[in-house]
């Protein structure tokens, strides 16, 4: 899965365009390197997004197309 999409579905970002321009501006990081929206995401991998002064870091349990709400907390774990 892109990691634009995979954001916006595990609900980290909000929205795709929202997650896509902040791949641009070299905000987001897999595993350590700057990523581009459309590189694919694997269980296992470390995320880490920067909003502003705050940095998020996350790892990756789960990749899945769409997922309900109240399950989105399954999809990565916050580190």
């Amino acid at each position: 899965m892109r990691l634009d999409k995979y954001l916006k579905v595990s609900r980290l970002i909000k929205r795709r365009t929202v997650a896509n321009e902040a791949c641009d501006a070299g905000r987001v990081t897999i595993n350590g390197k700057v990523a581009r929206a459309s590189q694919p995401v694997k269980e296992g991998d470390r995320i880490t997004i920067l909003f502003g002064t705050k940095e998020v870091s996350v790892e990756v349990l789960k990749v899945e197309e769409s997922v309900r709400k109240e399950d989105t907390g399954e999809m990565y774990r916050v580190i």
